[in-house]
């Protein structure tokens, strides 16, 4: 292959191609901000205290929507205010979401990348800096993220490591529900007999040898489980889950597991469904 350097061309100041420009590119293609399988939900979005929001964007995965926001050339005061204005309108309105505010801008600067991130954390905000380039007489775009959500920890984070036992589960939870966990983790061993059972205030684990290895984990409740396999969400795993009848409670981003709640006749219906999920889940020390 031929190596061709690239020149970054300015948009702000290009006598054809501008704001809309990019933004239709997007539109085309929103991989090309970086922010995995989302979709245009709207495009200049009136919003009721006035102006338009660029773009508001949305996982089909998960309940998130991006509230996002572009700049040609650097980032200023005016465009981290209108990005956060219209990123609270819209969790104001629509509060069954996770909102996030992205800002987009050809040159993201340290002064207000360095502002941005005092908040970052309290108020979930992407800076992406996106430039346009020249290679080979070609038009590209290319997009790195600069800034990502910060996720505050819990105190459930914080002690979730805290070892309990069996016995704590059982009056936690019930007797039968840890019979379930029982199931799931025999069908766990089967990827590997030295796994056990790992016992934590909030959670039971797995572990190989004494040492943590949660590709899943189990939440035993009273008359069902919780099953949390570290699987990347996608389509067509949510369709056969869909299709089995079995309740999805929501897509941990944090964690990157599902969270699938399972009573006995569920399992046992749909063990092989399970089994391979987990077989998804599992990643050997050693390939």
């Amino acid at each position: 292959m031929e190596y061709k350097a690239a020149k970054v061309i300015s948009l702000k100041n290009h006598p054809t191609l501008n704001e809309r420009w990019l933004q239709d590119r997007i539109i085309e293609d929103p991989s090309i901000l970086g922010l995995g399988n989302i979709d245009v939900r709207e495009s200049e979005r009136i919003q009721p205290t006035g102006g338009r929001l660029d773009l508001l964007m949305s996982d089909p995965d998960s309940l998130t929507r991006y509230e996002v926001e572009i700049q040609l050339g650097a980032s200023d005061e005016k465009h981290i205010i209108r990005t956060l204005e219209y990123w609270d309108v819209e969790r104001r309105r629509y509060p069954q979401y996770d909102h996030v505010a992205v800002l987009v801008a050809e040159d993201v600067t340290s002064r207000f990348l360095n502002v941005i991130s005092l908040f970052n954390g309290f108020i979930p905000i992407i800076a992406i800096q996106m430039q346009a380039l020249e290679v080979g007489g070609n038009l590209t775009l290319s997009s790195s993220r600069v800034l990502d959500v910060v996720n505050l920890g819990t105190d459930e984070e914080d002690t979730a490591g805290a070892a309990t036992d069996r016995a704590y589960w059982e009056a936690k939870a019930s007797t039968s529900s840890l019979k379930l966990a029982d199931k799931l983790i025999e069908l766990a061993r089967e990827k590997d007999p030295a796994l056990a059972p790992k016992y934590n205030k909030y959670y039971i684990g797995l572990a190989r040898n004494g040492i943590a290895d949660n590709f899943i984990s189990l939440k035993p409740k009273q008359k069902w489980i919780i099953f949390q396999p570290k699987v990347p969400s996608n389509p067509e795993l949510n369709q056969r889950l869909d299709e089995a009848g079995l309740q999805v409670m929501a897509y941990e981003r944090r964690f990157n597991h599902y969270k699938i709640r399972l009573s006995e006749s569920e399992l046992n219906e749909h063990v092989e469904l399970i089994r391979e999920i987990i077989t998804m889940a599992y990643a050997p020390e050693e390939n």
